[in-house]
C-alpha cells in the first residue's frame, strides 16, 4: 500500500485525497501560507495540520473526523455544546 504520492497539480492531489471512505486527520507540507488555506479548505477531513504530522492533537482542539471517520467532535467546547439542552424563550411585550 502506497501512502505518499507525488504529484505536480494540486487539484488531482486534493481529488486523490478526497477519494476514500474516510477523512480524520490530514497533512499538508508547504512554504506557501495562501496554498495551505487552499488545500485545507478543499480537504474532506475533520482536521489539517499544516507542516506537521496529521496524528498532532491537543486534548482542548476539536478532534473527529467524516465520512467513514465518525460524527461529531471530541474537545472541550464540544463537549459543552453536546451536553447543553438550548431552549429558546420568545416574548411578546406588546400586550
Amino acid at each position: 500500500m502506497t501512502i505518499l504520492y507525488r504529484f505536480t497539480d494540486i487539484n488531482k492531489a486534493i481529488a486523490m485525497a478526497n477519494n476514500v471512505d474516510f477523512g480524520l486527520q490530514a497533512g499538508v507540507f508547504t512554504r506557501d501560507l495562501n496554498l495551505a488555506f487552499e488545500v485545507a479548505d478543499a480537504l474532506e477531513c475533520g482536521g489539517v495540520m499544516i507542516n506537521d504530522s496529521s496524528d498532532y492533537r491537543i486534548d482542548a482542539m476539536p478532534f473527529g473526523g467524516v465520512k467513514g471517520s465518525g460524527l461529531g467532535r471530541e474537545g472541550v467546547m464540544n463537549t459543552i455544546h453536546e451536553m447543553t439542552e438550548a431552549k429558546t424563550y420568545c416574548f411578546n411585550l406588546n400586550r
